[in-house]
């Protein structure tokens, strides 16, 4: 008898497990209510190609992508994040999927130290700072660590580097490379460049890095290289700056989105200006205020410092105090003061 209902048991979790996985299968986007092959075309042009997408996103974004109603928008979304569980959960639950979270090393201990190991994934982290503090020196030497074996502080991925200034440079690679004493050519095809000649154009390049990633590339970092340059240059006066802020709050989402949902480390560097109304101590800011600054998680304000050296200063983290790192860059890489 015992062994009877142990057998029932056990047809019954694998009814179980087959109902479930039948069930994750079933589940796409033409489940959704009110999407049909047209409407899930549109979706696609806009970036929507799952679930989490949907799921994660506003009723806005999918009404201009789609035309359909507000009302018949929030069914969906609601849809999608019911097939996701897309809800509270544990803080025990949530701190085992923080175990994924790596970090990738800039090659200087005290930089390391204070990031706690490194640029954190599933996280923005902007640094910014005049010209010539070291921002894209940074992005540099990011694009090359990144292709280290995890012992060696890297994650063995590719890196996406949108490029809107015209700084970044093979030959820069080359030496950090051989600095690293690596394969100066394997490094370099393990990084994929794009060059943005607008803004619209560096927010429809971020926008594909989503697809690059699901469609296999073994993406671990993504750099834009500066995030705020044409949006600075195209956007003047204050007439524009609500236009302005709104278009680079929309880009910064994506971002946040593409580092959380695909746990890779979204690194951006950004300008800075004087405060006319600093009248005492150091008048440098960030340019992009609030939004660049609530979308980041770490801030990093680079600064040149005596004997040629650069000091990189943790100014906001959710988990970290506020810190400084000195360093010197030098032709192999980011070096220890």
């Amino acid at each position: 008898m015992k062994k009877d209902n142990k057998k029932v048991e056990e047809d019954l979790e694998i009814v179980d497990e087959e109902v479930s996985q039948e069930k994750i299968k079933e589940i796409t986007i033409m489940d959704l209510p009110g999407i049909g092959p047209a409407t899930a075309d549109k979706l696609a042009e806009a970036g929507f190609t799952d679930l989490m997408s949907i799921g994660a996103s506003s009723v806005g974004l999918i009404v201009e992508a789609t035309g359909m109603t507000e009302t018949a928008v929030k069914k969906v979304i609601n849809a999608a994040r019911d097939s996701l569980e897309m809800t509270f959960m544990g803080a025990e639950k949530y701190d085992e999927k923080r175990k994924n979270i790596f970090h990738i090393t800039t090659g200087v201990k005290a930089f390391d130290d204070m990031m706690d190991g490194g640029f954190e994934s599933s996280s923005i982290t902007e640094c910014f700072g005049e010209f010539g503090s070291s921002k894209t020196q940074i992005a540099h030497q990011l694009a090359v660590n990144v292709q280290l074996l995890k012992n060696k502080g890297g994650a063995e991925g590719m890196c996406i580097y949108v490029d809107t200034e015209g700084s970044f440079r093979p030959s820069r690679i080359r030496q950090m490379a051989k600095g690293h004493k690596l394969d100066e050519e394997e490094i370099l095809k393990g990084i994929k460049v794009a060059r943005a000649f607008s803004s619209d154009h560096q927010i429809l390049l971020a926008e594909q890095i989503d697809k690059m990633i699901k469609e296999g590339m073994n993406v671990k970092l993504v750099i834009i290289d500066s995030l705020t340059s044409h949006f600075r240059s195209e956007f003047i006066g204050r007439g524009t700056l609500a236009d302005r802020q709104q278009k680079l709050n929309k880009h910064m989402k994506t971002l946040s989105k593409l580092a959380f949902v695909h746990n890779v480390v979204v690194y951006v560097t950004n300008q800075v200006s004087a405060d006319p109304a600093q009248f005492f101590g150091d008048p440098t800011k960030a340019i992009g205020g609030h939004i660049v600054g609530h979308n980041s998680t770490f801030r990093i304000y680079l600064r040149k410092s005596k004997k040629s050296s650069r000091l990189a200063k943790l100014i906001d983290a959710p988990n970290l105090p506020d810190a400084e790192a000195p360093f010197f860059v030098t032709e192999g890489g980011l070096k220890d003061l």
